[in-house]
């Protein structure tokens, strides 16, 4: 029974895969995955009894022995990850793939928001990018979708390789190269050659590959390649430009220097670093046949959420950014020229720890922060212990979250522009009651 093949009729019978015992549903196949604090094995007789159809399990346990319903393989993970492709396989539908350092969850929910309104789409769900989730999302499309989106993230080299094997997009892009995850991938030349991965796949099966030609490091992984260009330039097949106004980011698009023909996209986003990520969806969108008005139409109907680019108007009269759902040095920057550019009279920026960057941690915690003491008529809370080993006084600096809590309860911000930005473990998002 524990082949492949035999694993994938039991599959195509069954209520789909569940990694999680806490949300079993009867059917479903139970795959006892092991992690640094728990061991899936250990639920397995507990699965069967919760009603699912069969156990994937990776220990020769004693008590597996009389449970026919246990498949016992050599990896649980590996298994999965084999059963995802082998259901690929199978699927006759376009896959598209798409990874970057920033805005990757945002690009994904867009590309999702315009094919949605001419297929079936499936698209990753929340950020299930890594090498369990991207398998989970593969083994989630059914017969019923058209097209599919699948995000793939990665902290390390080789990780968007083994993906795309899992996976095996038709076409793909990557929405910018940053600097993310800079310890895990080796410095700025690893992230690079890291995200390069999907490029390099697509070109070596021949597939469709969509370039930010806005972006130099993305222009530089495609050198020589066949491809669809977007962005400002006057070389990109699709062309477009921007405007912040009170609603958000407004997107001017138009095709091959056609500007006879100017398309408008008036989002629910902040930031003028959305703008590659509008221009992404409307490419791909348009590659696979959606007309403009069902892109439009798709894309503003989109409202962001999970602290990602979130604009919040509260009851103390303040517009608040929300984009703690995490940080590396590219995007914090991003952010802060966002608020740069804004017209507020007053303006406050609250900005947690990066983390994962490593050696350079210091170098570019003191970067943001010189960007930030730039910015004029504008307030800045430093929170975290790295941004503490960069404080110059002219910001106030926090160890941690609950100290700026306490201070904010008694200096209150109001009727004024504030930004949220930091990595998730500094729960940034926990101002907001207080903002």
């Amino acid at each position: 029974m524990n082949s492949i093949q035999n694993i994938y009729r039991a599959f195509l019978q069954s209520s789909g895969i569940n990694t999680d015992t806490r949300t079993l549903k009867p059917g479903q196949i139970f795959f006892a995955l092991k992690g640094d604090n728990f061991n899936g094995n250990d639920f397995a007789i507990k699965a069967l009894n919760e009603g699912c159809s069969y156990v994937v399990a990776d220990e020769d346990r004693i008590e597996f022995k009389s449970e026919k319903n246990i498949i016992v393989v050599e990896s649980v993970l590996k298994t999965l990850q084999q059963l995802a492709h082998h259901h690929r396989i199978h699927l006759k539908i376009p896959i598209i793939g798409l990874t970057g350092s920033n805005g990757k969850t945002t690009s994904k929910e867009l590309l999702k928001a315009a094919l949605s309104k001419h297929y079936n789409c499936y698209a990753t769900k929340g950020n299930l990018n890594n090498h369990i989730g991207v398998p989970l999302s593969v083994l989630e499309i059914n017969v019923n979708h058209e097209i599919a989106v699948i995000e793939m993230g990665a902290n390390h080299q080789k990780e968007i390789e083994l993906l795309c094997s899992i996976c095996t997009p038709d076409s793909g892009y990557i929405t910018n190269i940053g600097l993310a995850h800079l310890e895990g991938f080796g410095g700025e030349e690893g992230v690079y050659k890291g995200k390069k991965e999907l490029f390099d796949f697509l070109s070596e099966n021949g597939s469709t590959i969509f370039v930010n030609e806005d972006d130099p490091k993305v222009v530089r992984a495609v050198s020589n390649l066949k491809t669809i260009g977007y962005g400002k330039s006057a070389t990109s097949i699709y062309q477009g430009n921007f405007e912040l106004n009170q609603e958000g980011l407004k997107v001017f698009w138009w095709r091959n220097n056609d500007k006879q023909l100017v398309h408008e996209i008036q989002t629910n986003l902040t930031g003028s670093y959305n703008f590659s990520n509008v221009l992404s969806a409307v490419a791909v969108a348009r590659y696979y046949g959606v007309s403009p008005e069902k892109i439009k139409a798709g894309i503003e109907e989109y409202i962001p959420t999970n602290n990602r680019s979130q604009v919040i108007k509260t009851e103390l009269g303040n517009t608040v950014i929300v984009d703690c759902y995490n940080a590396n040095p590219s995007s914090m920057l991003a952010a802060l020229e966002n608020v740069e550019l804004r017209t507020d009279s007053k303006k406050f920026l609250i900005l947690g720890d990066m983390l994962e960057i490593g050696d350079l941690s210091e170098s570019k915690h003191r970067e943001i922060l010189v960007k930030a003491n730039e910015i004029v008529n504008t307030k800045t809370f430093l929170v975290g212990p790295e941004f503490g080993k960069v404080s110059d006084g002219k910001a106030s600096h926090f160890e941690k979250t609950e100290s700026l809590k306490a201070f904010i309860s008694e200096n209150p911000i109001t009727q004024s522009l504030v930004l949220l930005k930091g990595s998730r473990k500094m729960k940034l998002e926990q101002m907001l009651e207080l903002l």
